[in-house]
């Protein structure tokens, strides 16, 4: 029988889980649509993604532990998601809701922090100790490895995604105008263009137009990642920052992403070219992957 832990990443549009073992190897996958009420059935959705999960195996699975991270301001001690703008829930005690369902330990963590864990141990930063990781998502939030460490102080840690930008920008979902999430997230590149042209299309269209030079598409793609580079540049010299992984499903854009970003970033830092930019190696498997990361610390695996 092999050991394994679950990973459920809870996004704002879709829930990505991974059964993985100790080692590191991933024995089963599932992403499922996101209830509309995930927050009050968060329960019921881990138990059956366990069930689907170990069903998918192909072998006899005993599992440890199951690690549950989401956005928003996470309090990863007590189990409580404090506030999600997207997911729409305030003090949810997200680990009661799971643990009544499944009869293994329950470890809450922050997406985007458990993410950057994942990355540091089994992706694109495990050589490197000082990383900001800006995950490109439905919403849009960062975390800082300093020395090998991750920070996290306050439950407002990493949540650069509500920073005004530009307070006579689009509406975010927290309320205010100009947020950097309402500007650069892959969900705000995609409503922008929407709305701006009348045709249906998510930020990998948008992509894929301001790659063949249409106007529209490039004016909405470049204003995003010059917002992400304002508002990156000033962490990155604050925190020492030498590499900046980018994360999320809209790294599938590559270079269309990177490279503008690498000569943004660059500009703003006064012409420094000492920082990397690179694309997140578990891209938008970091989450689940995460997940599971912090479930086998949760029981010293």
């Amino acid at each position: 029988m092999r050991e394994a832990v679950v990973g459920i990443d809870v996004g704002g549009t879709r829930v990505k889980s991974a059964l993985v073992t100790p080692d590191g190897e991933i024995l089963a996958e599932t992403v499922t649509p996101t209830p509309s009420e995930v927050g009050p059935q968060l329960g019921e959705v881990a138990a059956k993604t366990v069930i689907e999960l170990t069903a998918r195996a192909g072998v006899a699975v005993e599992v440890l532990a199951v690690g549950v991270a989401v956005p928003g301001l996470v309090d990863e001690v007590a189990g409580i998601g404090v506030w999600s703008a997207n997911l729409g829930w305030r003090d949810l005690d997200l680990r009661a809701g799971v643990s009544a369902h499944v009869d293994v330990p329950v470890a809450i963590g922050h997406d985007v922090r458990s993410g950057l864990l994942a990355e540091h141990r089994l992706g694109a930063a495990r050589d490197a100790d000082n990383v900001l990781f800006v995950p490109l998502g439905t919403g849009l939030a960062s975390a800082v490895l300093c020395r090998g460490r991750l920070v996290n102080g306050s439950l407002w840690t990493g949540e650069i995604g509500h920073v005004v930008v530009d307070p006579d920008g689009p509406r975010c979902g927290c309320g205010q105008r100009g947020c950097l999430e309402a500007l650069s997230s892959a969900g705000a590149i995609g409503r922008r263009w929407s709305e701006a042209t009348g045709i249906v299309g998510d930020a990998e269209e948008v992509a894929r137009r301001a790659d063949a030079g249409e106007p529209e598409a490039r004016r909405i793609w470049q204003e995003a990642i010059d917002a992400l580079a304002i508002m990156v540049a000033p962490v990155v010299a604050a925190a020492g920052t030498e590499l900046v992984l980018v994360g999320g499903g809209l790294v599938h854009a590559g270079d269309t992403l990177l490279e503008p970003l690498r000569a943004a970033l660059t500009a703003r830092l006064g012409g420094r070219d000492d920082v990397a930019v690179e694309a997140a190696a578990l891209g938008d498997r970091a989450g689940s992957l995460g997940a599971a990361t912090i479930a086998l610390d949760l029981v010293g695996r």
